[in-house]
């Protein structure tokens, strides 16, 4: 009896202590599931709310935004320079178009735009270029000869430099412009700067210079030039921008035309094709 008895002590004791040995391992093993479950579910609601890092989105292999051009970013941050051209532009979009009163029959001045138009001839190169030539064809004296011809060599020089900075700057002209100009080219939809306007002052200072004038037809001559270079913006012909250039420009022009000036002793050979 007190062996039966302690081969079943130690049984029991067997059975206990592998059940005590072996209950942890599945109540643990579940314990842990149901933790790593709860943790994994918890991670999946709050990682759509939660921002992806740069080293995240390189590691997802997601790609970042491309950079903007570089004209936008000068839009974004516009400088000094920037601003104050934008600024001058409106300001002189505005303008001209205010002073354009006479730039169709239905402006505000449209009655005197036949007289406007014939102040736009009087200050075309054709006109004066013929006459120039014509003069100098007609001309017995040599001082005279020397003074028209100088002035075609300005006329010509006048036409080529404005053709080619309009041609560069290729400005568009006034929205309201109505296009019937008197003997256009193709470079004559460009606005800037104005033809008319530079030929206008190179014509004033030419004059003033080379001819013996009266005070009052001196003054007449310079209000001549003042005119066209105004009727060009009430036309809508022009901005008031290009009228300004155009006036500066010629008057720095016959600077250039004084210190190329031809005479017999420089240019014999142009002397002798008008000598009679």
């Amino acid at each position: 009896g007190g062996t039966w008895g302690r081969k079943r002590k130690r049984r029991c004791a067997g059975r206990g202590g592998g059940s005590a040995a072996a209950g942890p391992a599945p109540g643990g093993t579940g314990g842990n599931r149901e933790g790593t479950g709860g943790f994994v579910s918890l991670l999946s609601q709050r990682g759509p709310a939660a921002p992806d890092s740069p080293s995240r989105r390189r590691e997802s292999g997601g790609s970042a935004p491309p950079p903007l051009p570089e004209e936008d970013c000068m839009r974004l941050n516009p400088s000094f320079v920037g601003i104050a051209l934008s600024s001058l532009l409106a300001v002189d979009l505005w303008a001209s178009k205010r002073l354009g009163v006479c730039a169709g029959e239905a402006s505000a001045w449209g009655s005197a735009r036949p007289l406007l138009k014939v102040v736009e001839v009087s200050g075309h190169g054709i006109p004066w270029l013929l006459g120039t030539f014509y003069g100098l064809c007609q001309s017995d004296s040599s001082a005279a000869r020397e003074v028209l011809l100088n002035l075609l060599f300005a006329l010509l020089l006048d036409l080529v430099l404005v053709a080619v900075v309009k041609g560069i700057v290729r400005r568009p002209r006034p929205t309201h412009n109505k296009m019937d100009m008197f003997v256009t080219v193709s470079v004559d939809k460009y606005s800037f700067p104005s033809g008319h306007a530079t030929r206008a002052a190179l014509v004033c200072r030419f004059v003033l210079h080379h001819l013996v004038l009266a005070v009052p037809l001196r003054v007449l001559v310079v209000l001549w030039a003042l005119i066209v270079g105004v009727s060009r913006v009430m036309l809508g012909r022009h901005n008031v921008t290009d009228v300004l250039f155009g006036l500066l420009l010629g008057y720095a022009l016959y600077s250039v035309v004084e210190y190329c000036w031809l005479s017999p002793l420089n240019a014999p050979a142009l002397f002798a094709l008008w000598t009679h």
